[in-house]
Formats: structure tokens, sequence, C-alpha cells
């Protein structure tokens, strides 16, 4: 019996940040997949299990374990393993390097969003953190505004700086000052509590948060989340399960109404006016990571012949 291949980065050449855009919008015309989340706690340290089932498309396994503590010892803090199964008959279609898809799966996701919602012009980017994924999202967000300034801001200028000089961007000193010099807005941080004010915000901007997975987290303060039109890539993954969207229910500050629009709802995801302050909530359900893989190995018997 032929095993299925385990794809690695070495497809990454083969891939295009435009092309997967595409493809996850080709995959929210699909009928909206059936998914599934389960987490399991000890401290800090995470391990989400994420499932996803979309007819026509497939089924995907993805288990991801956070262990914040890793950076001490010089190690990734997120890992993780990812199956992807034929539709018609289940079997196990590929194994998907769990780095590499979970890349491209969140920067593609917020790519996605911006081209969306942010203004076509947009020219100054802003990224918060500078993790592994700021780095993709430098990759993506090259693609998609080419003509875009990109400069990064995290807590550590030396983190920062040594990422910028890796990508060739720039480095901001003072987060309240980039913000609002900013067109987009994306965050990529571990943060528990809120980095981004509302306050900070001016109309026309596109904020972009990435960062928060568990109940607890979030990225921006209910000032932001009372002044930005908000968007989110799945209602049914993020409403109850991320601190981004669940606190402020629950406090009040908003209401499941205030959330406009998500992917599945493409229509209804656009940009009001010049205006606008728009708010994305990346929250990378399994459905996007199943669409991503697919993409993937698509990209890869194509390669392979």
């Amino acid at each position: 019996m032929k095993l299925p291949p385990f794809i690695t980065a070495e497809i990454e050449p083969h891939l295009d940040w435009l092309a997967l855009t595409r493809a996850l919008d080709a995959g929210h015309a699909l009928p909206k997949a059936e998914t599934k989340d389960l987490f399991l706690y000890r401290g800090e340290d995470t391990q989400l299990t994420r499932s996803a089932w979309i007819d026509g498309l497939g089924a995907l396994v993805k288990t991801a374990t956070i262990h914040p503590g890793n950076h001490a010892q010089g190690l990734p803090s997120i890992n993780g393993g990812v199956s992807l199964f034929d539709d018609a008959t289940g079997q196990l279609s590929a194994m998907v390097d769990f780095h590499l898809l979970t890349k491209w799966k969140t920067a593609g996701d917020s790519l996605l969003a911006a081209k969306r919602l942010a203004r076509p012009g947009s020219k100054k980017i802003l990224i918060l953190g500078a993790g592994t994924v700021a780095r993709s999202l430098v990759a993506a967000y090259r693609a998609g505004f080419p003509d875009a300034e990109i400069t990064l801001w995290n807590r550590s200028m030396a983190r920062a700086q040594a990422l910028a000089d890796a990508m060739g961007v720039r480095v901001a000193q003072d987060i309240k000052t980039a913000v609002r010099a900013s067109d987009i807005v994306t965050s990529a941080t571990m943060t528990t509590d809120p980095i981004l004010r509302g306050a900070w915000f001016r109309p026309g901007q596109h904020i972009d948060l990435i960062g928060a997975y568990r109940p607890d987290m979030r990225e921006a303060d209910n000032d932001a989340m009372r002044r930005a039109r908000i968007f989110v890539d799945s209602r049914e993954t993020t409403i109850g399960h991320i601190g981004e969207i669940e606190i402020p229910l629950q406090a009040g500050v908003i209401r499941e109404t205030d959330i406009c629009a998500s992917h599945y709802e493409p229509a209804d995801m656009v940009r009001e006016s010049e205006t606008d302050i728009t708010l994305f909530k990346n929250g990378g359900g399994a459905h996007l990571d199943l669409m991503t893989a697919r993409y993937v190995l698509d990209a890869w018997k194509t390669t392979t012949g």
C-alpha cells in the first residue's frame, strides 16, 4: 500500500499568497464547514485539537501544543501535527508539516480579510510582534500590498530589530505613535491583556487581530471594539471561544449583532466608507486549515506530476 505524502516546507517556492486567498475564497463558497475544537490546559501551556469537515473538500485534524516557556530553551512555542483526509473515502490523503500549514493559513486568512476590508491604497502597515507569525505577515502583506511600507513593533526592541534586519523593514519605537500613523495594523502577540487602544485609532484604518486564541486572551481594548466595525473569519469558531470577542460580549461592550460579517458572508464583508475603522478577528479555525491544506496538496501534486 502506497503511503500518503508528508508535505514539508520544500513546497514553499511553489506557493503563492494571492493564490491562497483565492483558494480560501473558493472554500467558503462550498457548504459551511462542520468544526469542533478541544482545549486542554496545564498552567500557561495549551493543547488545542481542531477538526473540520467540508462537504466536497475533505476533512482535517490538527493538534497544536502551545508552550510559551519554550522561548527560554530556544524552542518554538507552538508545535503540532496535521492529518488531511479524502472527502469521498475518508482515507488519509496527506500529512502536512504543522509549521508550514499554520504559517500559510494564519497569514493567508488575515490577507484575505485585508484585501476585502482595508483601503486599496493603504501605504503604511504596522505589525505588532516579532515572532514566527510576524515574519509570515511581512511576506503575505508584501504580496497583497506591494507598494506599502512595513514597520514592526515589539515589546523587546532587540527582537524587533533582529526580525526587521532579516526582513528588510523598519522598527517603530513607540506603539501609540506607530498605530496612529498606520493604514493597516496587524497584531500577532501572545498577550493576555490588551495592548491596542481604540483611542489611538483614526478613521479609515483596518485592524487585524491574530494573537488571542484562548478565552482569557485579547489584544484590543473595549474602546477598540466600540469604535470599529467588527468582522470575524467564522462566527462559529470565534464567538464563545476567543476572549477577543467573548470578553467584550459578556461585559455588554458589544452585542453579537455588532459582528458585521464573516468570510462565509463575503457580500457583507466590505468597507462601507473611506472613514470606516474595520476590525477583523483572525480566529484561525480548522476549516481554514483544511482549505489551506488542500491548496498545499494541490500545489504538491502539480510539482510532482
